[in-house]
């Protein structure tokens, strides 16, 4: 009878072609999965160097502040969308909240496009553009939760490294091409028949928006339902729809420690806030404190963000290798120490201060009348340096260009592990139930991050300067290692908590 039992686990529920057909199906829809995550990376970061030139261009009235909050815009409506498309995704099969936020995400790059055309309030134009860009992105909830469900635990830290290499590869590729077309220049060439100017600032949101239209293509023709349990065993999703074979149902009653989801939300936050201080930060503080212009501001930042791209890839590859000998968590506080490094070492110091823009300035005793000829001799160069308005610009330190280098290589190293080890653990303490609704709530509270995060240090930055700016991120850097820390026991996978695994 024993013999009979044993049998009977080990016989397969499907025959060995179908399991081997099972297997490449569910990993030719990961990889669409992996090419969303890319392309969804790529629509952010492709605009993200040209963003504030393109405001200045514009609209006149737009400032620093205000760019804090066209870039929060983008991750408030992430933000919103991402409980709805993971709840959506949860009932129904993911093609079609994945087709309705790409469509979304295509129209929002083209309203982006044509920004320029109102006479008056652009720059609120670009701002609600960016918000429903950003209303499409909430499709990263719906594919990070498919690709958690889709893998066993064995399977999980890789697959979850591989989006995120793919993440990375979108966030070299998008300012890269952004570098790219910079040499359309500014004025480009204008399409009479619809109206529209195609320059360097117009030209990657149509192009993200022909990225969409391919996404699309992939999602409705190859994209299929998968679900298996922690040891890689198909199950049958709570999405199932009829064009899906009939596999076994898994139902757990155990319970998910959420104290460990909430630590782990929050810890997501942190992360990605400090990221987003990071990206909006970048362009002004370059002008600011090395006197580019918006062209070369545009180019720089756009090589050296992809630049850390490529870095970010080769942590991936490192992170996986990592996590497999000392596991996620040391992974995890590993990366906080080294972003606390690279934003210690952004703190001004030394006896050189920053070029002072004088060109808005008129009667100003500080200003000799030579200057002011020079000035009104030069009236069509385009002013560069920090602005006067901005107090600290004359007694703060100037940044140099080595320690700009230097943070971006460090925080290059330290946020992709965190992003990737934060939503892997944070999958694996779900365990097996579907996904959808929590990693929503792990994208909105991402997202959160990166509407707060803009906001706060374009406030920051404008008011206070960079050093009070980063000194108090260094401080929420500080507070995150200790949060870690104090719930270090917890943050274990679900399987490992109810005894079914050992970790």
């Amino acid at each position: 009878m024993s013999q009979l039992a044993d049998s009977d686990d080990t016989t397969p529920l499907l025959s060995d072609d179908s399991r081997d057909e099972d297997y490449k199906s569910r990993w030719r829809s990961i990889r669409v999965m992996y090419f969303t995550m890319f392309l969804s990376s790529v629509g952010f970061t492709i605009v993200i160097t040209s963003l504030w030139p393109y405001l200045q261009k514009i609209d006149d009235s737009a400032n620093a502040s205000f760019l804090g909050w066209v870039v929060a815009a983008y991750s408030l409506g992430q933000m919103l969308a991402s409980p709805i498309f993971g709840l959506w995704s949860n009932y129904r099969p993911r093609r079609e909240p994945l087709v309705c936020s790409i469509v979304i995400n295509m129209s929002a790059n083209i309203y982006y496009a044509y920004a320029y055309l109102p006479r008056t309030n652009n720059k609120f134009h670009i701002l609600i553009s960016r918000a429903f860009v950003g209303f499409g992105a909430g499709n990263v909830a719906v594919v990070r939760s498919y690709v958690a469900g889709a893998t066993s635990l064995k399977e999980r830290t890789s697959a979850m490294a591989n989006m995120s290499a793919c993440q990375a590869l979108g966030f070299i590729l998008g300012p890269a091409l952004q570098a790219c077309l910079s040499f359309i220049g500014e004025h480009g060439v204008t399409v009479q028949v619809i109206e529209l100017q195609l320059n360097m600032y117009t030209a990657p949101a149509l192009l993200a928006t022909a990225f969409g239209l391919i996404n699309i293509l992939l999602v409705v023709l190859v994209l299929r339902e998968h679900r298996v349990d922690d040891h890689g065993r198909q199950i049958r999703a709570i999405n199932y729809t009829s064009e899906e074979r009939d596999d076994i149902s898994e139902e757990t009653e155990e319970t998910i420690d959420q104290v460990a989801v909430l630590i782990s939300n929050v810890l997501f936050f942190i992360v990605m806030f400090i990221f987003a201080v990071f990206e909006t930060i970048a362009t002004p503080l370059s002008m600011d404190m090395f006197a580019w212009t918006r062209k070369e501001a545009v180019l720089y930042n756009g090589i050296i963000i992809c630049s850390i791209g490529f870095e970010s890839i080769l942590v991936f590859l490192v992170v996986k290798m990592a996590s497999q000998r000392v596991g996620d968590r040391p992974v995890l506080l590993a990366g906080l120490a080294i972003i606390f490094c690279g934003f210690f070492i952004l703190l001004p110091w030394g006896n050189h201060y920053p070029k002072i823009q004088w060109a808005d300035l008129n009667n100003n005793s500080l200003v000799s009348w030579m200057s002011k000829a020079t000035i009104a001799s030069n009236n069509s160069l385009e002013p560069t340096g920090c602005p006067y308005e901005q107090t600290w610009c004359q007694y703060t330190p100037a940044i140099h260009l080595a320690q700009y280098i230097s943070s971006d290589i460090l925080i290059g190293v330290g946020y992709p592990a965190c992003n990737v080890m934060s939503y892997t653990l944070y999958s694996k303490i779900l365990g097996p139930k579907p996904q959808g609704v929590y990693m929503g709530w792990l994208t909105a509270s991402g997202s959160g991050a990166r509407t707060l995060g803009p906001i706060f240090v374009s406030q920051a930055y404008t008011i206070l300067g960079p050093r009070w700016a980063f000194s108090l991120i260094c401080g929420i850097v500080v507070g995150a290692i200790i949060l870690l820390s104090s719930v270090y026991h917890r943050l274990i996978a679900f399987s490992v908590r109810h005894g079914r695994t050992i970790e």
